[in-house]
């Protein structure tokens, strides 16, 4: 049977609601985890009202928490919906000050941005709304620091994700940021979808189906991925791919929104991590098996991708106390 977290995750649900987010939310924090063996979260839902009308009014929710369940909540998911210019209710922006004010983790998944900045808790802070957006966030909340061209921003205590589909990379960055890099690994499996975008990948990707089979980059990517131990240069990516580097790098931006150097490096270090996490002591090692050369390039590298040297990794999530 399941371990229960004590990490409670709960997830406001207000009118007109969109039943995509809250599903990415239940997918990665609400569902039972037997190939994990025990429970990562405590999941649950709330709403100000005992029957809640979704977008559209697609369904209506109901048999859930009252707006007091927010007050237990370890990590807050705001609500967000189509329609950014209708305010949002007061006991609603009022739950979310107060889980603030207590140290909460908040969550805004889409227009759940516009939410958190009408509670007033962005102020200053670093966010990201939908692109389409962009211009009218700006001119309604001009103290936040909005990054319109990214997938999600993590400030710390308050993490935004960009569009729907970003909902995905943040809750699955939020894991690996509180279980690891190997257990980030298994949620993305069992959802069948990539285990990690960066954040700072852009929103908007001008091709995201190649228009031909052969631009595909799944198979140099794939042989990427089995080569990682080897110093392997945007060049040999190019040459595997059989084009040149600068074509190369605009397939890159054009279907994955990053550049071969950054994917590289990204998918280097996050093999780093679940070495480490599987009990792998010698970081030279580490370095080595991963293609990052020496001790002191993972280090400088694993500091700058997940604020984490080495040495804090694996206190924090190896099986071997270091």
């Amino acid at each position: 049977m399941s371990q229960e977290s004590s990490h409670r995750v709960v997830v406001i649900v207000d009118e007109n609601s969109n039943p995509f987010e809250l599903g990415c939310a239940t997918e990665i924090f609400g569902l039972h985890r037997p190939e994990i063996g025990r429970d990562l979260y405590d999941f649950r839902l709330c709403s100000p009202d005992p029957d809640t009308l979704m977008r559209d009014g697609f369904f209506t929710l109901t048999g859930v928490a009252g707006l007091d369940a927010a007050e237990h909540a370890d990590t807050l998911i705001v609500p967000n919906r189509p329609n950014v210019d209708a305010p949002r209710r007061p006991a609603v922006l009022d739950a979310i000050r107060a889980a603030h004010t207590h140290g909460t983790r908040l969550v805004g998944f889409c227009s759940g941005a516009f939410t958190l900045a009408e509670a007033g808790v962005l102020d200053g802070r670093r966010a990201t709304a939908h692109w389409q957006w962009a211009d009218d966030f700006r001119a309604r909340f001009p103290a936040v620091e909005l990054q319109p061209d990214v997938l999600f921003v993590d400030d710390g205590d308050i993490l935004t994700a960009a569009g729907s589909a970003a909902a995905l990379d943040l809750g699955l960055h939020i894991v690996r940021r509180d279980h690891g890099a190997e257990i980030a690994n298994a949620v993305s499996r069992r959802l069948v979808f990539a285990a990690h975008r960066d954040g700072g990948q852009r929103q908007f990707v001008e091709r995201p189906v190649p228009e031909l089979p052969d631009e595909s980059l799944a198979p140099v990517l794939a042989w990427a991925q089995q080569h990682l131990d080897t110093a392997l240069t945007v060049t040999d990516l190019a040459a595997q791919a059989a084009v040149s580097p600068a074509t190369l790098h605009r397939r890159f931006q054009a279907q994955l929104g990053t550049t071969p150097l950054a994917w590289l490096t990204g998918e280097r270090i996050t093999l780093a991590c679940r070495l480490i996490e599987l009990g792998e002591q010698r970081f030279d090692v580490v370095a080595r098996r991963t293609g990052l050369g020496t001790a002191t390039n993972l280090r400088t590298l694993m500091r700058r991708e997940t604020g984490l040297t080495p040495s804090a990794y694996r206190r924090r999530f190896g099986t071997s106390p270091g």
